[in-house]
């Protein structure tokens, strides 16, 4: 099995998006929330359900090429082993979902058919 890529500060917008289950979504609820109060980052809702091309459970996070250093790292280092995809923000969905995809943890699948 590959490793996932590991994000890379090559895009001037970023998404990151936490996925989380019903044992793991309290303490995914406080990272996001830490995150966005740290950081200054936009905090999206704590979807308890599938949303978009997301296979899991997710909260989104936004930032920019500028946060990105002191964003991810932190990110890797508090995510107590949850999965988070960070992707770029180009305009382009289908290819910021899989050419500028970028992983903390495990790959997780993507449904990329509204994309297509």
């Amino acid at each position: 099995m590959n490793e996932p890529k590991r994000p890379i500060n090559v895009h001037k917008a970023y998404h990151a998006h936490v996925y989380f289950d019903a044992s793991t979504v309290e303490f995914a609820t406080q990272l996001c929330n830490e995150a966005g109060a740290k950081f200054g980052l936009r905090v999206g809702r704590v979807h308890q359900k599938l949303v978009g091309p997301h296979t899991r459970w997710s909260c989104q996070l936004v930032f920019s090429q500028q946060s990105f250093d002191d964003v991810v790292p932190w990110l890797d280092e508090h995510r107590n082993g949850l999965s988070i995809l960070i992707h770029g923000v180009t305009g382009d969905d289908y290819k910021d979902h899989t050419d500028h995809a970028y992983w903390l943890g495990d790959e997780a699948d993507l449904y990329l058919g509204n994309f297509l």
